[in-house]
């Protein structure tokens, strides 16, 4: 990978890497191959995107009725007979998600569509609080001063800890990383660096939790890669930005209007039933309506999904690609309720908080800070939109009983919701995020598969980029759309990731317990488009 050689345009780590695409032909020439995406989430939207642009008839089918995937949303009517749009929950847009902004910038070059939130706020059930606002960008002076300003950080804690065991977070290179660690727990990977329990509990379990999973389950690698991308690998910083309306509006309504410009066929409430490879090359698409051939195939689905199309599509793949995608797991239940209260909560609440010690709550967002929707229905009634998260719920605890007990820690954290009467609430139970377990990485699978006319994308499959959660599902798209690209010689999607190592030879050596570092990747030129298409 290539660096970029300044930051000329804001929100750009002045380190970001460059993944160029090969030499191609900017777009198709002649007859137009075709290309079945099928899933309509971040991934399948990347992918469709740089292969519409480039003249491939794409077309996508989502079985949802609507766009989005685990970003999507859906109108419901309250009981004052409001309609409003709901959701799977909040999701922070971080500065670093170059790829996924990228694709959005096809609609919103500026992304005048999102709003920043000013502070990234954590409270422990102690009293103990940690913000990220004053905290500098730039690691290492970023790591350095969350330590020196978190009350979470005692001079006796950090005189206990095991140094040596935490080296290896300052150069995170993949797949290094997870030949290293994928075979340990987060768990127990803070553990062995005896980082303050107060820490743990109030900073990195909270960010581990982000991946839907206990971190005695999750993988040590997924963890040391997410400090990289968000904290010590990358100088973007913990502060992100969300959109000022909900998800159909402000994102996927005018990405899908984008796609039909450039003569993609987008299906919504269509689901895939089986797909067939056909002997003269190609592939059959078979939905409940009709069946469809295609040049070539994207599979953008979520665990499950893909487990059972590949298990009903039973001349897909090899017998070792089936058994990978079998092995495939999803992480615990997580719920999502969100509450229209008839009175405000207090004016001081910030927009989204991250928490710890409160039970299974795991953050709480008022959803009137930011979202158009909410604040206009706040507005109007005097009252307020809350949303609660609860990640990684044990799956045999009782689902009514997890409803009552997350919304009686919002009134333990929230003492003035007690008074307050709840207009409407929806609870969003969902299993369908993918598990990255202790060891699973080696049987993940990656974007290419035995068929050249298939690939993968999703948050799910397997990169060898530093890139996690909804920018490797936009990465993973773009990187589908630029393998089936090059079989047609048109040049792909030019991609960026955070810093592919540690950010200076001292913390490369520090960190890898070498005494001299291999040379640096060369330099590459700044990006020419607003959207990063070329």
């Amino acid at each position: 990978m290539r660096r970029r050689p300044d930051a000329a345009r804001r929100g750009r780590d002045r380190r970001a890497c460059l993944l160029p695409p090969p030499p191609g032909a900017p777009r198709i020439l002649g007859t137009r191959p075709t290309t079945a995406v099928v899933g309509g989430g971040i991934a399948g939207l990347a992918a469709a995107t740089a292969l519409a642009e480039r003249g491939v008839a794409v077309t996508v089918y989502e079985r949802q009725p609507f766009l989005g995937g685990r970003v999507g949303g859906w109108p419901v009517q309250l009981r004052d007979g409001t309609t409003m749009t709901m959701s799977r929950g909040f999701h922070a847009f971080f500065r670093q998600y170059y790829n996924l902004r990228g694709l959005l910038r096809r609609t919103d070059p500026r992304l005048e569509r999102f709003t920043a939130l000013p502070d990234y706020p954590l409270r422990h059930s102690s009293g103990l609080q940690d913000s990220f606002r004053r905290i500098p960008r730039t690691p290492p002076w970023s790591a350095l001063s969350f330590a020196a300003l978190s009350p979470s950080f005692g001079l006796r804690d950090l005189r206990r800890m095991n140094p040596a065991a935490a080296l290896p977070l300052l150069d995170v290179r993949v797949p290094e990383i997870y030949e290293r660690f994928d075979d340990t727990c987060a768990h127990d990977f803070l553990e062995n660096i005896r980082f303050p329990a107060s820490a743990r509990h109030l900073a990195f379990e909270v960010f581990s939790r982000s991946f839907f999973a206990d971190p005695r389950q999750l993988s040590a690698a997924e963890m040391a890669l997410m400090f990289h991308i968000y904290f010590l690998g990358s100088a973007e910083g913990l502060l992100f930005d969300v959109p000022r309306a909900p998800f159909p509006q402000a994102l996927w309504n005018p990405l899908a209007a984008y796609l039909r410009r450039h003569g993609a066929d987008v299906r919504i409430s269509t689901p895939v039933e089986h797909i067939t490879p056909l002997p003269g090359g190609g592939y059959e698409v078979a939905t409940a309506c009709e069946q469809q051939r295609h040049d070539t195939v994207v599979l953008a689905l979520d665990t499950a999904g893909l487990r059972s199309l590949v298990a009903r599509s039973e001349r897909l793949g090899d017998a070792p690609w089936r058994e990978r995608i079998a092995r495939l797991r999803n992480a615990p239940p997580f719920l999502v309720t969100r509450l229209w209260l008839d009175r405000p909560v207090a004016s001081d609440r910030p927009g989204f908080l991250g928490t710890s010690g409160y039970g299974s709550l795991d953050n709480v967002s008022v959803l009137e800070r930011w979202e158009d929707e909410a604040a206009r229905w706040a507005a109007r009634t005097g009252g307020s939109v809350v949303e609660l998260h609860a990640y990684a719920v044990p799956p045999d605890v009782p689902r009514d009983v997890e409803q009552k007990r997350l919304i009686d820690q919002l009134h333990r954290l929230y003492p003035e919701t007690r008074a307050a009467t709840v207009v409407d609430a929806r609870h969003e139970w969902r299993t369908d995020c993918p598990l990255f377990e202790v060891g699973s990485h080696r049987h993940r699978p990656t974007v290419r598969t035995p068929d050249p006319g298939l690939v993968l994308a999703g948050d799910l499959v397997r990169a060898d980029q530093p890139v996690a959660l909804m920018e490797r599902a936009a990465t993973t798209g773009f990187l589908a759309a630029n393998a089936l690209l090059r079989r047609w010689n048109v040049r792909g999607q030019t991609l960026w990731t955070v810093p592919d190592r540690g950010r200076s030879a001292l913390l490369r050596a520090l960190g890898t317990g070498r005494g001299s570092e291999a040379h640096a990747p060369h330099e590459g030129p700044l990006p020419t488009s607003g959207s990063g298409q070329k």
